[in-house]
């Protein structure tokens, strides 16, 4: 990394650090304290006297209530009133079920791995040590998310299940029969990468380490600031391609999704920058062909155990060929099963976004290396 940005990058994380209490600043009000959040919109935290009120906004029902909660210490008494039914939740949580390969890793990161007491999809988790605690039977392996072992989840002595939720769902079963309460991360569901990553502060607000998690934000704001703030430098804005076909089906980033503003930050041209969705967009070959086809970088994602080639990729989709980044040699996957792209980069998203620009302006001042990233080669 040059001089240039390593100072940038340093004053960034100096400047927000000095103002970490600022960050934390409330808002007094009669009903409570209201935490400020920078870009969080669908978590709304307030302080109260003796226990702490969380919202989680619906983000798939406009101006309705995912989930409340009460977050009360274990020694204190709970808010008499809660008339609004509330999930009381004891912090700091000793004993959770983690649901998601994502929230185990950010744990790991807070110092708290002993306080998880299970995990479902073990087939997914890519941590050594989880994999060696649940051999070990100090973990316990709750089974499938979809449809997790409920007796083992009580045995496991929890105090929390964190597990992501979905739209239509239809509820979480035999779930919610226990007197153990959900946790809905759904932190996925913010249109912006800082907004995503801010939901730090809620978890590390769960698991006693709030100072923690607030100085790991602010290292994650002004790092991904300082990357932002290198890339409008540049004097181009290449147009770029993401994802890959699944079946029939290509499903490309919303316009308002997290990898669509990320692409912004990075200096991107995003095809489909416009389209209003902060999830994916199912579209046919045909369709991304015509808008995106012309596109001057491909990025996508994959799982093998391989690097994969270029006469692989395109043996998937004979279409591809047709592709400009094809032709021109302008292809990058990441390999989803040999990096932790999925472990970190929803909290650390200035981790990809340094990928992102790498690979868009290859003459600003960065590392060499890709962390998620390779060049898809001819052959291996």
């Amino acid at each position: 990394m040059s001089n240039g940005l390593k100072g940038i990058i340093l004053l960034g994380i100096l400047v927000a650090l000095a103002s970490c209490g600022g960050n934390r600043s409330a808002t007094v009000s009669d009903d409570g304290d209201t935490l400020r959040l920078k870009y969080a919109e669908r978590l709304v935290i307030v302080r109260h006297d003796g226990y702490s009120e969380v919202t989680l906004r619906n983000p798939w029902k406009e101006g309705k209530v995912l989930h409340r909660y009460l977050l009360v210490p274990h020694d204190a008494v709970p808010p008499h009133h809660n008339e609004q039914g509330a999930t009381v939740v004891r912090v700091p949580l000793r004993r959770a079920v983690v649901f998601t390969t994502v929230h185990t890793s950010l744990l790991l990161t807070f110092g708290q791995k002993e306080n998880i007491a299970g995990v479902a999809d073990l087939k997914y988790i890519k941590i050594p040590w989880i994999h060696e605690q649940v051999g070990q039977g100090r973990i316990v392996d709750c089974g499938d998310g979809l449809s997790p072992m409920v007796e083992k989840i009580i045995d496991a002595n929890a105090d929390a299940i964190l597990l992501s939720p979905f739209e239509n769902n239809g509820g979480y079963g035999r779930l919610e029969d226990v007197d153990i309460p959900l946790i809905e991360c759904a932190e996925y569901m913010e249109t912006s990468p800082l907004g995503r990553a801010e939901w730090i502060r809620f978890y590390g607000m769960l698991f006693g380490c709030e100072q923690k998690a607030d100085s790991l934000f602010a290292v994650v704001d002004s790092c991904y600031q300082a990357l932002s703030a290198l890339a409008k430098d540049a004097p181009e804005a290449p147009t770029v391609l993401m994802d890959k076909q699944t079946g029939s089906v290509w499903y490309v980033p919303g316009g308002r999704s997290t990898i669509g503003q990320m692409l912004s930050d990075a200096r991107g041209d995003y095809p489909f920058a416009n389209d209003t969705r902060s999830g994916s967009l199912p579209l046919s070959f045909e369709a991304v062909f015509e808008q995106a086809g012309q596109s001057d970088v491909w990025l996508f994602r994959y799982d093998s155990d391989h690097p994969l080639t270029m006469r692989e990729l395109q043996s998937e989709q004979r279409g591809y060929s047709q592709l400009r980044p094809v032709r021109e040699g302008h292809v990058y996957g990441c390999n989803v099963r040999t990096s932790l792209f999925y472990e970190q980069s929803p909290f650390r998203p200035d981790y990809l976004l340094q990928d992102f620009i790498h690979i868009l302006h290859p003459g600003l001042p960065l590392p060499d290396t890709l962390r998620y990233y390779r060049r898809i080669l001819t052959s291996s």
